[in-house]
């Protein structure tokens, strides 16, 4: 499909006809937070083609009179799809109403450079896995070379609980955190910024609906529950985290700061791209019922690519480029995204609409497709060199990290970018 907003044909448009993801954003001259799609680089503004007649009045539409995603979030899949349907029969080239809308175009579109994008929704919970095996086992091999896996890993999706309120919309800048740390050979810890900060490149998927308190969701019915996807940098303090990461696991170390995208790409459109899941070997223990169903096995996975760049405050300043890090396949992943869901409300959580549940740095075998710098430096055994001839083994303040993410092999269809700057820590 083509659209009559040229930009959204290019070979280089992330935001086709084909994705059309969800986002809230807000305008110079208009402070109230307002829902639009991505197409090429403009924002279509929902409500306004609404009003002018272009997209129906019906109930399910009622949804886009709010100021974030969370009553869309909340419809059923079939009003999802009708919705879909009406945007594309209003973006697509040839269509009955296209020469129209075109010809209102400055009424309907938002040009990107002039939009401030805002979190999607109000995020109640935030969880995240450990569901690439291929990290899982590079991080163990530094701590346990000849047993890299604990012995539960391939019996159970691994997750801790997040801290929503310090979710941040991709652009906002990250300041340095400070913690309690302990030297290798120090008999006592101390108190200071952070020498190890490091990014994880991650996938989350927002929850749609939720389940009662006491209930179960069921591998079957995980997918209802997925309204869609973003990108997810689950910033994380190495050496704060080795200090206190027994007995209770990540705190203070990762609940500073994570950023996510902007964009919320539907499940409606990633459902192209759903491949099988990652196959289990020989040595694998069997998966236990409630988390194994032959839908998984063959569409649980997604084709999809998460890909880093960094850019220091010289690179900027000498105009150079991002250099790029990893490449990281998530079709790899040991879990997939329905089997984390179902996980997740096993022993009747209740999730909610908005909820957002990552899945873990996602990671290749291969040094190019390692999605934090704890894996590509060795824990800064083999720090990185940049263009300018600078090292890093963990990230410097002025730093920026750049996620991006893609699906399917012609990588047509993305996620917009998730991005962050890092700045001093406060010392006083």
């Amino acid at each position: 499909m083509l659209s009559w907003i040229e930009s959204a044909n290019s070979p280089e448009s992330e935001f086709t006809i084909a994705n059309l993801p969800y986002g809230v954003f807000t305008t110079r001259d208009a402070s109230t937070p307002k829902i639009g799609v991505a197409i090429g680089d403009s924002i279509l503004d929902v409500t306004r083609a609404i009003a002018l007649g272009f997209l129906p009045g019906d109930r399910e539409f009622t949804a886009f009179s709010a100021t974030d995603l969370a009553a869309l979030m909340q419809l059923s899949g079939a009003e999802r799809a009708s919705i879909r349907a009406a945007i594309i029969e209003l973006l697509q080239d040839g269509s009955s109403g296209a020469g129209r809308a075109n010809s209102r175009r400055d009424e309907l579109l938002i040009p990107m450079s002039d939009a401030r994008l805002q979190l999607p929704v109000s995020i109640g919970d935030y969880t995240d896995f450990y569901a690439s095996i291929d990290h899982a086992t590079n991080v163990g091999r530094m701590f346990r070379p000849d047993n890299p896996l604990l012995p539960n890993y391939k019996y159970v999706p691994i997750g801790y609980h997040g801290r929503a309120s310090s979710i941040v919309v991709s652009g906002t800048p990250i300041r340095r955190p400070s913690g309690q740390t302990r030297a290798p050979n120090a008999e006592t810890p101390t108190f200071g910024p952070s020498r190890m900060l490091d990014y994880e490149s991650e996938l989350g998927l927002y929850v749609g609906r939720g389940n009662e308190s006491g209930s179960v969701i069921s591998l079957s019915d995980a997918d209802d529950h997925i309204f869609g996807y973003c990108l997810v940098n689950d910033w994380s303090a190495r050496d704060i985290q080795t200090w206190e990461y027994q007995p209770l696991g990540p705190f203070l170390a990762k609940n500073f700061a994570t950023t996510v995208s902007p964009w919320v790409v539907t499940a409606e459109a990633v459902e192209e791209f759903r491949v099988p899941a990652r196959k289990r070997s020989g040595d694998d223990p069997p998966t236990l019922e409630y988390l194994s169903s032959e839908k998984n096995e063959t569409r649980g996975g997604i084709d999809a690519h998460l890909i880093v760049s960094i850019s220091s405050e010289r690179m900027r300043n000498e105009g150079l480029e991002p250099l790029q890090l990893s490449d990281s396949p998530f079709s790899s992943m040991y879990w997939t995204m329905p089997q984390l869901v179902t996980h997740h409300a096993s022993n009747g959580c209740n999730l909610r609409t908005g909820d957002l549940i990552a899945s873990g740095t996602v990671s290749g075998p291969s040094p190019n497709q390692m999605g934090c710098l704890l894996e590509l430096t060795r824990r800064g055994a083999n720090p990185v060199m940049l263009p300018t001839g600078e090292s890093r083994s963990f990230l410097e303040d002025g730093d920026e990290v750049i996620m991006r993410g893609v699906l399917g092999a012609e990588r047509k269809i993305g996620f917009g970018e998730c991005r962050g700057v890092i700045l001093p820590a406060i010392t006083k």
